[in-house]
């Protein structure tokens, strides 16, 4: 019997109950295959700070370490919350982008899908979206400005100024490329380069890197569009994309977006991968407005264990019965309270029941 190792960090507000949903699919699995997964809890997150002064905890750094891969909720608080922990603590300074750069988890895939049968989820246009949308946006998710160096402080004229840099090399913009190629070969062998070469040097290095790792690729037709453009496209024309590779803010930017164009980010699951560990993780924030409350969707989170499947275990198999057993819940007339408004013609469940129906579904 295979076994493996998962660090669960459950993170704030909405992380914990959403996360239980994951737990119970993941059970489920080991019930039906020759599988077992040791599943170990960790603080992480502005709840960590609040209990040790660490966002990110030694103990979890040395749960993660030791871990096949990684299961984490979303993190922070609200604003005013947040401002009662020190800056470099905040959970994204002291957790998240620590966490990145730990296990190098350069290459964050975020799927968008919405089947023909839940097009009616999209805000857009049934001319537009009624085929339904399935495509793959590919993120460089540890250089950029957000790894760049940082400066603050007050000039010689007296104003306060900050400088960021935006920093990448070309080892770090062909792994990505290479892993959007060998995934769009996969897929439908087109993929989008997106990028700001009008004004940005950063990249004019971008395009010529993609340019030189797709002569290893021939048979992938490449497509480079500005981001902006690519934004208005993702509205008015989504299904022209296959697969989207892009620097780090503009993935951060362009797949919340995706999530709009799906109706909720609450649809949104994504893996953050790197050479040795990955961790799987829900595309949206902690919600901690709604925390508690038995409302928020945990699509996404169980979308993150669908991936951790396949990505880290190698179990396609069961992850394609995953996706299949949670899109039937909607597809049999279920909603979570972000995807429809009171008065739908459907059934609003919440998040403990979502996830029952999930593996009721499963089970079959």
């Amino acid at each position: 019997m295979k076994s493996y190792q998962i660090a669960v960090l459950a993170g704030d507000g909405i992380g914990e109950q959403i996360m239980q949903q994951a737990l119970k699919a993941l059970r489920c699995i080991e019930q039906r295959n020759e599988v077992s997964f040791e599943l170990i809890p960790a603080p992480f997150g502005a709840s960590a700070w609040f209990e040790s002064g660490k966002s990110f905890p030694d103990e979890t750094m040395e749960i993660c370490d030791q871990a096949d891969a990684i299961l984490k909720g979303p993190i922070g608080l609200s604003f005013e919350d947040t401002k009662k922990i020190p800056l470099e603590q905040r959970p994204e300074r002291g957790a998240l982008l620590p966490l990145r750069r730990r296990y190098d988890t350069y290459a964050n895939f975020r799927p968008v899908r919405l089947p023909a049968e839940l097009s009616h989820f999209s805000p857009l246009k049934e001319e537009i979206i009624g085929a339904g949308l399935d495509l793959m946006i590919i993120r460089e998710l540890v250089g950029g400005v957000y790894f760049g160096k940082k400066e603050s402080g007050v000039n010689a004229q007296g104003l306060r100024y900050v400088v960021e840099q935006l920093e990448y090399d070309e080892f770090q913009i062909e792994r990505i490329a290479r892993v959007a190629f060998q995934t769009a070969q996969k897929r439908g062998k087109k993929l989008h380069s997106i990028h700001k070469s009008n004004v940005l040097k950063s990249s004019v290095l971008w395009n010529d890197i993609v340019a030189e790792v797709g002569q290893d690729f021939p048979d992938v037709q490449v497509e480079n569009v500005l981001v902006d453009a690519a934004a208005t496209y993702l509205c008015l024309n989504p299904g022209q994309f296959d697969v989207m590779v892009m620097e780090n803010l503009f993935g951060d930017i362009l797949s919340d977006q995706a999530g709009g164009v799906l109706g909720s980010l609450g649809l949104m699951p994504s893996a953050c991968v790197g050479p040795q560990k990955s961790y799987y993780e829900p595309a949206h924030g902690s919600a901690p407005d709604i925390a508690g409350k038995n409302i928020a969707n945990p699509y996404s989170m169980i979308g993150s264990v669908a991936m951790m499947l396949e990505m880290s275990f190698g179990m396609q198999h069961e992850a394609n019965n995953l996706w299949k057993a949670m899109q039937s819940v909607f597809v049999a007339g279920y909603s979570t309270a972000d995807l429809s408004k009171p008065g739908a013609s459907v059934t609003m469940v919440g998040t403990d029941e979502f996830g029952d129906r999930v593996v009721a579904a499963l089970e079959k």
